[in-house]
């Protein structure tokens, strides 16, 4: 398996699930409908468990489609190659998982009415998840030590971006808030902190 990486738009994606084409597609050529349903996270952050809840709203709580169709015919990130083609055969209402920022979204997204559930987890979670993940899934470098994962998760070098630009303007404005209210009396220096 690959474990090479391709940088888009300044995100990393590992070729083996993703080529720069399809983000491409997904960008400026994905038809978004009216009555699609988007379940958006950074990864690790409980996209699988949104698409359960998902899945069962919109077949009124008949657990028989999560019990026999997999998550991602379900509702298939659609950045990737295979997903890209399942979404775009599904019937309506889709739901599509995706892991990209806005800024990489497809443009249709913002001309329609399909609707967004985005889910925030925990920063710390989402690290040692990602850690773990990165350590079993083969398309994904060795992430090294838990300590060398941290700094490049920090800097921003993660897999899909970076945590905390994944988040939209006014959420990452919260976040700093909320950041600099809390580490406020601490003596702790981070790498985008310096100057």
């Amino acid at each position: 398996m690959f474990k090479e990486y391709f940088q888009y738009k300044g995100i990393s994606f590992p070729q083996i699930i993703y080529t720069e084409p399809v983000l491409q597609m997904v960008e400026k050529d994905f038809q978004v409908r009216d009555d699609d349903i988007f379940n958006v996270t950074y990864q690790k952050s409980g996209t699988v468990w949104m698409l359960e809840i998902l899945s069962l709203i919109r077949n009124n709580g008949d657990p028989t489609w999560c019990q026999t169709t997999p998550n991602w015919d379900r509702g298939p990130w659609f950045e990737t190659v295979i997903g890209y083609r399942t979404a775009l055969t599904n019937k309506s209402p889709r739901i599509i998982s995706s892991h990209l920022p806005a800024h990489l979204f497809a443009k249709s997204f913002f001309k329609s009415k399909a609707k967004i559930i985005y889910t925030v987890r925990n920063p710390k979670d989402v690290l040692v998840s990602l850690y773990h993940f990165a350590s079993m899934f083969h398309p994904y470098k060795d992430p090294g030590t838990l300590d060398q994962f941290l700094e490049s998760f920090l800097k921003g070098d993660g897999i899909s971006g970076d945590w905390k630009n994944h988040l939209t303007k006014a959420q990452s404005e919260c976040f700093d808030q909320v950041y600099n209210e809390r580490l406020q009396d601490l003596s702790v220096t981070f790498p985008w902190d310096k100057k």
